[in-house]
């Protein structure tokens, strides 16, 4: 519940930053585009200004009208304006601010040589070869000469040229603006979802534990009406022999025993999934616990026993609880020992990193049919259920091998191996 909380709250500081995030690109493109698109707006509508003053210049000069007359008497687009005739060959015959004797052929201009060419040119800022002064020039050519305008550079100028930046205030406050109703919306959105996510896991937890109430009323019956019917037989005062005797006796320990081994099954899983936050977690030296599942296989009646081939070429190191990893490997052995039917068991290191280690777990037995693959890890899920019965299993074995990996946050998987037997892989967190 615990982790499934942190779950969702990670959810949805990502869902909120991913929202920020996409907020402000969106603001970062607009204000890159508008910034580009002002640069470049804002010196073709200076050049509009001066081309239309331009074409009435050079409609009084292709009409062979007096254009000092016209260039004295009608208003200009912007004061200081400097006026230049230029012929087609590139002589200046006409320049308002400069003498013509100092002035050379202009062919070779950027803006003129643009009219020339097209039409129209424009230069956004050229320092002037004549009187040394920074201009903003705007050429057109006529039928036999071309007109140039040129505004000096000035602050008044550079502040026209500029981009505008107030929409930036705008676009920034609209943001912070949908930054905080992001933020907000994000947070109530996220209480509701971890309301329903607590609710269902209230709900499952409850369905979880009446299956489990349920499974275990079922598994008790067996062995407690065979210790009734033998703790009757017994006090009947049924003339029994001594050999039928002990056979009662041995029957109620058996059936006592599977009581127990079930009842500790049972808290285990408990312990586990309702109080994961008070169980002790140590450094947990995973050779050590696979030497002693080794030593108790080793004292074990021949006809039980499996060998055991670890393969870990170095030691491996967690921070977890001891008892619950040797319940992994402990409860893995008695799987392959009560169903397997092979004689070998194999344990081997995968992966070993800072982050986890990757361990698998094998044995050399008939394996298990595809069908009973994805139940195997649950609560009293038994593949053959008589068998599993007489070899004193609880049904709840590989559910805590399952419960004890994801404690530990890792993962595990079941897979038959292609030379036959069942193959484990599971990860353990460091």
């Amino acid at each position: 519940m615990v982790m499934a909380f942190e779950t969702n709250i990670s959810f949805h500081k990502r869902l909120f930053l991913m929202l920020l995030a996409f907020s402000w690109a969106i603001v970062l493109c607009f204000i890159g585009f508008q910034y580009l698109r002002e640069k470049e707006y804002k010196p073709e509508f200076l050049n509009t200004q001066l081309q239309q003053y331009n074409r009435h210049l050079l409609d009084t000069v292709e009409e062979g009208l007096p254009y000092e007359d016209y260039i004295a008497t009608h208003d200009k687009p912007f004061e200081e304006l400097r006026i230049s005739i230029i012929t087609l060959s590139g002589a200046v015959v006409y320049d308002n601010a400069i003498s013509l004797d100092s002035l050379d052929n202009h062919r070779g201009r950027p803006e003129v040589a643009d009219a020339l060419a097209k039409g129209e040119g424009y230069n956004i800022s050229r320092q002037s070869a004549s009187d040394g002064r920074e201009y903003f020039y705007s050429a057109t050519r006529g039928e036999r000469v071309v007109v140039r305008t040129a505004i000096p550079y000035s602050s008044t100028l550079q502040d026209l040229l500029e981009a505008d930046w107030s929409f930036l205030v705008v676009m920034i406050s609209i943001s912070l603006a949908m930054s905080v109703v992001a933020y907000f919306t994000t947070r109530r959105l996220g209480k509701d979802i971890e309301r329903v996510n607590r609710y269902e896991a209230e709900q499952e937890r409850n369905r979880l534990k009446r299956q489990l109430t349920n499974n275990i009323n079922h598994e008790l019956k067996t062995p407690v009406a065979s210790i009734q019917v033998c703790l009757e037989t017994l006090l009947s005062g049924i003339a029994l022999s001594e050999e039928k005797r002990q056979e009662l006796i041995e029957r109620c320990y058996a059936h006592n025993d599977r009581l127990r081994r079930l009842l500790n099954d049972v808290s285990l899983i408990t312990r586990m999934e309702d109080g994961s936050a008070l169980i002790n977690r140590e450094k947990v030296v995973i050779n050590q616990i696979i030497d002693e599942v080794a030593e108790e296989l080793a004292v074990m009646p021949d006809e039980e026993r499996m060998m055991l081939h670890a393969d870990f070429v170095e030691e491996v190191v967690v921070e977890g609880n001891p008892s619950l990893i040797g319940s992994i490997f402990r409860n893995l052995t008695e799987n392959a020992m009560a169903y397997s039917e092979g004689k070998n068991i194999y344990i081997s290191l995968l992966e070993n990193n800072e982050k986890l280690c990757r361990i698998r777990f094998e044995d050399d037995g008939k394996g298990v049919e595809l069908k009973h693959m994805p139940h195997l890890f649950e609560r009293f899920y038994r593949v053959d259920k008589g068998r599993s019965r007489q070899k004193g299993g609880t049904g709840l074995g590989l559910a805590i091998v399952k419960h004890a990996v994801q404690f530990h946050g890792g993962t595990i998987a079941v897979t038959n191996r292609p030379n036959g037997g069942l193959r484990f892989e599971f990860t353990l967190n460091k």
